[in-house]
C-alpha cells in the first residue's frame, strides 16, 4: 500500500527507498523515455513486492461513492477515486510509483481535490461524529470575516461547507493544504522563538473569543508552508513535488517565515459571555493535565495552556540543546494547580519579556539534537557554517540588511 510512510514515495528509483535490504535495481526507461517504464520481468516484481493496492478500501470506496457530488460542489477528486477506476499500472510494464493513481489517503476522513474554478489543491475533510459537537459551527465562527482580518488568528480557515447527500449527519469543510508544522525539522533557534510566539498568539486569540481548543497538541498544529515550498507538495506524498514522485527541496523557514495554523475543534468549547470557566469531561490526546486526575470542575482555558507548555517541552526542549530560555516559560504554563497557571494573556506577556532578553544573534544559530553525535555535529555543522556563508554572501550583494527577529 503506497502510503505516506511509504519508502516509495519520493523515488526516483526503486533502489532509493531506504533500510530496504534487497531492494531492486535502478529503473531504465525504454527507448521511449516513457517515465517509470520497467523491464516486464522487474515491473512485474514491484508490484508483488510492494503490494500497491489495486482495489479501493472501504473509507476509499466512501469517497468514490461522493466523486461525482463533490463534483457538482466545484472539486474534482484524484483519478484513483473516479467511477469506475482502474489502476494505470496494471497492463503496463510501469513502476506504479511512478503513477499518481497508486497513491491513496493519509486518513480516512481527510483528502485532496482540485478545485475546478482555478485548479488549485484543496483538503477536503469528511465529519462524521461520534458524539453530536460544535466542531464545523466553532470553526466556521473562527474563519468569520471579521476574525480572519486579525493576524494573530491563527486558526485554520474554512473556505466552504456542504452537507452529506447521503448521511445527513456527516458534513465536508474545505481548507488550504497545511502541512505538519515539524516537517521539515526546524534548524535554527530563531525558527523556534517564532513558532512560540505565534502559537501562543493563537491560543490568546481563540481564547479572548471564548474559545478553548481541548487538544492544543503536536498532531493539531500545521504549517502552511507555501514559503518554504513554493513550487507545493503533493498532499499524501509530502515529501515529493506535485507529481508525487520528485523529492522537495525545502527552503529554510529561519528565511522564509512560515505561519503555523491551529486545526481541529471536534474537542473545543465556546463559552457564552459570562459564563463560568469551569467545566467537566473536557480534553483530548494528551493525558497530562493533572485536573483530570481530578472528577471536580476545571478552567478549560487553562487546558489549552498546558497542553501547548507540553509542546514545547516535548517537542523542543526535551530535544534541542540551547533552548534554555524556553524552561520558565514551560514551568508556569505546566503549573500543576490550575489556578496558579497563567491565562493566554499572562503567558504571551511572560513570553515576550523572556524574548526581549534573548540575543537577536542567535536567530541563526543551529539547532542542535540532544541526541546527536560527534560525527552528526560536525557534518551538520560545517553544513550550518557553509549554508550561512551562502546567506551573508546573498545580503552582501543584494545589499540588504539582516532580518530581525524580535526585538
Amino acid at each position: 500500500m503506497r502510503t505516506e510512510d511509504s519508502p516509495l514515495q519520493c523515488m526516483a528509483s526503486i533502489s532509493a527507498a531506504s533500510n530496504n535490504p534487497g531492494s531492486l535495481s535502478p529503473a531504465v526507461p525504454s527507448s521511449s523515455n516513457r517515465i517509470g517504464s520497467l523491464p516486464h520481468d522487474v515491473a512485474v516484481e514491484v508490484r508483488e513486492w510492494y503490494q500497491f493496492d489495486t482495489v479501493l478500501s472501504k473509507d476509499e470506496a466512501a469517497w468514490r461513492d461522493r466523486y461525482s457530488f463533490l463534483l457538482s460542489r466545484g472539486y474534482r477528486l484524484r483519478s484513483r477515486y473516479e467511477p469506475g477506476w482502474a489502476p494505470s499500472w496494471v497492463n503496463l510494464d510501469i513502476d506504479p510509483a511512478y503513477c499518481d493513481d497508486s497513491i491513496d489517503m493519509v486518513l480516512p476522513m481527510v483528502l485532496d481535490a482540485k478545485r475546478l474554478s482555478d485548479g488549485a489543491t484543496v483538503c477536503i475533510k469528511r465529519i462524521d461524529p461520534k458524539e453530536s459537537t460544535d466542531e464545523v459551527k466553532i470553526a466556521k465562527y473562527l474563519s468569520s470575516v471579521e476574525l480572519t482580518r486579525d493576524p494573530k488568528n491563527h486558526c485554520v480557515v474554512i473556505w466552504d461547507h456542504f452537507k452529506d447527500p447521503i448521511i445527513p449527519k456527516v458534513e465536508f469543510i474545505v481548507m488550504r493544504p497545511l502541512r505538519r508544522y515539524a516537517d521539515p525539522e526546524f534548524g535554527a533557534v530563531g525558527e523556534v522563538v517564532d513558532f512560540v510566539t505565534q502559537l501562543i498568539e493563537g491560543m490568546e486569540f481563540m481564547h479572548k473569543h471564548l474559545v478553548a481548543h481541548g487538544d492544543l497538541t503536536t498532531q493539531n498544529i500545521m504549517m502552511d508552508a507555501r514559503p518554504i515550498l513554493p513550487s507545493g507538495w503533493h498532499f499524501v506524498a509530502h515529501n515529493c513535488t506535485l507529481d508525487g514522485v520528485t523529492p522537495v527541496s525545502p527552503l529554510a523557514r529561519i528565511d522564509y517565515p512560515v505561519r503555523y495554523v491551529i486545526i481541529d475543534f471536534d474537542c473545543s468549547v465556546r463559552l457564552s459571555p459570562g459564563q463560568p470557566r469551569l467545566i467537566t469531561n473536557f480534553g483530548g490526546r494528551d493525558g497530562d493535565p493533572p485536573e483530570y486526575k481530578s472528577r471536580d470542575p476545571y478552567d478549560p482555558f487553562k487546558i489549552d495552556v498546558f497542553t501547548l507548555g507540553n509542546v514545547f517541552f516535548k517537542d523542543f526542549y526535551k530535544v534541542y540543546e540551547g533552548l534554555d530560555f524556553l524552561a520558565g516559560l514551560i514551568d508556569i504554563m505546566k503549573a500543576p494547580n490550575f489556578r496558579q497557571r497563567p491565562d493566554a494573556e499572562a503567558a504571551m506577556k511572560y513570553w515576550l519579556n523572556v524574548r526581549s532578553h534573548i540575543d537577536v544573534g542567535r536567530a541563526r544559530w543551529r539547532l542542535q539534537k540532544r541526541n546527536e553525535t560527534l560525527g552528526e555535529r560536525v557534518v551538520y555543522g560545517a553544513v550550518a557554517f557553509a549554508r550561512e556563508g551562502v546567506h551573508r554572501m546573498k545580503h552582501m550583494l543584494s545589499g540588504e540588511g539582516h532580518r530581525v527577529y524580535w526585538s
